[in-house]
């Protein structure tokens, strides 16, 4: 039987990545999506061309039953879980500095980052077969803390925390827990809305001088998720070409 990884937020960019480099590593994936089940199954599909397994599971990490659904529904057609990549994210296109975040935009910052990741951790925690793997996603502006990200980074501060805490927690399971912190990433959420200049200043902030890829951070997922990151435990890997 295949090991069988699910990642969250998994329809389109650094989760969509993700899902086709596990599934190329051998895993059947499950594509976790939240709304878009078009582009779901797009990734569903470019998988099984590929001759991997993979399906797709609607579920809203902020939402703690329709995160145990979605596992139930891992191991009803899968049979088990093994990894669990933690990308479903949000980050507003403009996020204003502290003084003037409403309520709203803190609320549902929280609610997807730090609750939906805390969500899908306690029913890995306790469903996860022996030796699984949990891959949350924090980010380097953890390291750069730049004005005007505050209440996001703070759900990313938050998931770091509980990625080392719960590494500790899990001892007896030979279940690693550790983080990802993506810097700028080329995809259609990030470039959306910058224009050329910003786009241009952020690909040289990084001494390699170019934003990552999706696949520069499935490839960091990849070597956490295979044989190769196995000592590896509560630790967060700024992948991020040098910037911080």
């Amino acid at each position: 039987m295949k090991q069988v990884a699910i990642i969250t937020g998994a329809s389109r960019g650094i989760g969509a990545a993700i899902a086709q480099r596990l599934a190329r590593d051998g895993f059947a994936v499950v594509v976790n999506y939240a709304g878009n089940v078009v582009e779901a199954d797009k990734v569903v599909g470019a998988i099984s061309a590929a001759g991997g397994t993979a399906l797709a599971l609607q579920a809203d990490v902020a939402d703690a039953a329709a995160v145990r659904g979605l596992f139930d529904q891992t191991i009803a057609q899968l049979g088990r879980v093994d990894v669990l990549v933690n990308n479903a994210g949000i980050m507003p296109s403009n996020l204003p500095q502290l003084s003037a975040t409403d309520d709203d935009t803190f609320d549902r910052l929280v609610a997807v980052n730090l609750k939906g990741s805390f969500n899908t951790m306690r029913e890995a925690s306790t469903r996860l077969e022996h030796g699984g793997r949990i891959i949350n996603f924090s980010s380097s502006l953890v390291g750069t803390l730049m004005p005007g990200y505050s209440a996001y980074v703070a759900t990313k501060a938050g998931v770091e925390g509980m990625t080392m805490i719960l590494a500790r927690e899990l001892r007896g399971k030979n279940i690693t827990v550790n983080a990802v912190a993506p810097g700028p990433t080329a995809t259609a959420l990030f470039l959306d809305g910058k224009t050329p200049e910003l786009i241009e200043r952020l690909a040289k902030m990084p001494p390699l001088e170019r934003l990552g890829t999706p696949e520069d951070i499935a490839n960091a997922v990849s070597f956490l998720a295979g044989p190769d990151g196995g000592w590896i435990n509560g630790q967060t890997l700024r992948a991020n070409g040098g910037m911080v």
